[in-house]
């Protein structure tokens, strides 16, 4: 099933969910080392970069700085739509937001202060109702 593209039906559907739990960006140098099972990997020059649970990252004795809670945009958009990303980060920025964007072959992910997340869900939420509104037809 092809994604969507359309920026108004990407933000009218998005339907913002928080996943439980904290989590953590960390780097090692080649590999994921075992028994860490990473949400997220990112190779870059300097090593690669994980985004896991907070508890993984503590047994294993990892340090990290910056503690995040994770939120999935629940539409499946398409990788080559054009909007979403800019929409969604510029209404967190308004907010006062960090936002750390990762892109699946579904679904959007957010990484935003653990701490003020069920926040971020309600500035999303609120900018869904927005979009949903400025349809056609609403």
């Amino acid at each position: 099933m092809a994604g969507e593209r359309d920026l108004s039906r990407l933000l009218s559907g998005m339907r913002p969910e928080l996943n439980p739990g904290r989590y953590v960006y960390v780097t090692a140098a080649d590999a994921v080392p075992t028994g860490l099972t990473p949400v997220v990997t990112v190779r870059e020059p300097e090593g690669l970069t994980l985004v896991l649970d907070q508890e993984e990252a503590d047994k294993a004795g990892l340090p990290y700085e910056y503690v995040a809670g994770w939120i999935t945009l629940r539409i499946h958009s398409a990788l080559e739509a054009v909007g979403l990303t800019a929409a969604v980060s510029q209404a967190l920025a308004q907010a006062g937001l960090s936002c750390n964007v990762v892109a699946g072959f579904h679904h959007d992910h957010l990484f935003v202060p653990h701490e003020r997340a069920q926040e971020a869900v309600g500035v999303l939420e609120r900018l869904a109702s927005a979009a949903e509104w400025d349809q056609p037809g609403a």
